[in-house]
Protein backbone atom coordinates (compact mmCIF):
# COMPACT_ATOMS: atom_id res chain seq x y z
CA UNK A 1 0.00 0.00 0.00
CA UNK A 2 2.65 2.28 0.19
CA UNK A 3 3.85 2.02 -3.15
CA UNK A 4 0.47 3.84 -3.71
CA UNK A 5 1.30 6.74 -1.64
CA UNK A 6 4.61 7.13 -2.58
CA UNK A 7 3.40 7.36 -6.69
CA UNK A 8 1.00 10.17 -5.81
CA UNK A 9 3.70 11.66 -3.93
CA UNK A 10 6.20 11.88 -6.44
CA UNK A 11 3.07 12.67 -9.25
CA UNK A 12 2.75 15.65 -7.33
CA UNK A 13 6.26 16.91 -6.87
CA UNK A 14 5.75 17.25 -3.31
CA UNK A 15 2.68 19.45 -3.14
CA UNK A 16 0.54 19.03 0.42
CA UNK A 17 -2.14 16.56 -0.67
CA UNK A 18 -4.33 15.19 2.45
CA UNK A 19 -4.79 12.03 2.72
CA UNK A 20 -6.01 9.34 5.64
CA UNK A 21 -5.30 5.78 5.78
CA UNK A 22 -8.87 3.67 6.22
CA UNK A 23 -7.50 0.51 8.04
CA UNK A 24 -10.81 -1.39 7.32
CA UNK A 25 -10.82 -1.12 3.34
CA UNK A 26 -7.23 -1.12 3.89
CA UNK A 27 -7.25 1.77 1.34
CA UNK A 28 -5.44 5.41 1.18
CA UNK A 29 -8.04 8.57 0.33
CA UNK A 30 -7.28 11.45 -1.00
CA UNK A 31 -8.63 15.26 -0.74
CA UNK A 32 -9.96 15.99 -4.17
CA UNK A 33 -9.72 19.42 -3.76
CA UNK A 34 -5.64 19.49 -3.37
CA UNK A 35 -5.42 17.11 -6.18
CA UNK A 36 -7.74 19.35 -8.54
CA UNK A 37 -5.38 22.71 -6.98
CA UNK A 38 -2.36 21.11 -7.63
CA UNK A 39 -3.58 20.15 -11.05
CA UNK A 40 -4.83 22.96 -12.18
CA UNK A 41 -3.27 25.92 -10.45
CA UNK A 42 -6.55 27.58 -9.62
CA UNK A 43 -7.70 30.09 -7.17
CA UNK A 44 -10.44 28.10 -6.19
CA UNK A 45 -10.40 24.65 -6.25
CA UNK A 46 -13.38 23.78 -4.45
CA UNK A 47 -15.68 25.48 -7.09
CA UNK A 48 -13.57 24.27 -9.88
CA UNK A 49 -14.54 20.49 -8.07
CA UNK A 50 -18.47 21.80 -8.09
CA UNK A 51 -18.40 22.58 -11.47
CA UNK A 52 -16.60 19.59 -12.48
CA UNK A 53 -18.44 17.30 -10.14
CA UNK A 54 -21.74 18.58 -11.70
CA UNK A 55 -20.69 17.79 -14.96
CA UNK A 56 -19.20 13.87 -14.01
CA UNK A 57 -23.03 13.10 -12.26
CA UNK A 58 -24.19 14.54 -16.15
CA UNK A 59 -22.17 12.03 -17.73
CA UNK A 60 -22.47 8.94 -15.46
CA UNK A 61 -19.23 9.37 -14.66
CA UNK A 62 -18.73 6.56 -11.61
CA UNK A 63 -16.01 8.48 -10.02
CA UNK A 64 -18.26 11.01 -8.56
CA UNK A 65 -20.49 7.57 -7.22
CA UNK A 66 -17.52 6.85 -5.07
CA UNK A 67 -16.81 9.73 -3.38
CA UNK A 68 -16.85 9.46 0.13
CA UNK A 69 -16.10 12.55 2.94
CA UNK A 70 -14.26 12.67 5.60
CA UNK A 71 -13.20 15.15 8.54
CA UNK A 72 -9.88 16.98 7.91
CA UNK A 73 -8.20 19.94 9.39
CA UNK A 74 -8.77 22.70 6.70
CA UNK A 75 -6.03 25.36 5.93
CA UNK A 76 -8.41 27.85 8.31
CA UNK A 77 -7.78 25.10 11.23
CA UNK A 78 -10.84 24.03 11.51
CA UNK A 79 -12.14 20.57 11.00
CA UNK A 80 -14.82 19.68 7.55
CA UNK A 81 -16.00 17.45 5.50
CA UNK A 82 -14.17 16.76 2.21
CA UNK A 83 -14.47 14.94 -0.98
CA UNK A 84 -12.12 11.71 -1.01
CA UNK A 85 -11.72 9.29 -3.64
CA UNK A 86 -9.58 6.22 -3.00
CA UNK A 87 -6.36 5.31 -4.92
CA UNK A 88 -7.95 4.28 -8.24
CA UNK A 89 -10.74 6.85 -8.20
CA UNK A 90 -8.17 9.76 -8.02
CA UNK A 91 -6.31 8.41 -10.97
CA UNK A 92 -9.58 8.68 -13.21
CA UNK A 93 -10.24 12.53 -11.99
CA UNK A 94 -6.74 13.15 -13.10
CA UNK A 95 -7.86 11.67 -16.27
CA UNK A 96 -11.01 14.24 -15.82
CA UNK A 97 -9.14 17.37 -15.56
Amino acid sequence: MNNKLETLTNLFEGKEIRSIWDSENEEYYFSVIDVIEVLTESNDSAHYWRTLKSRLIKEGNETVINCDSFKLRAKDGKMRNTDMLDTKNIFRLIESV
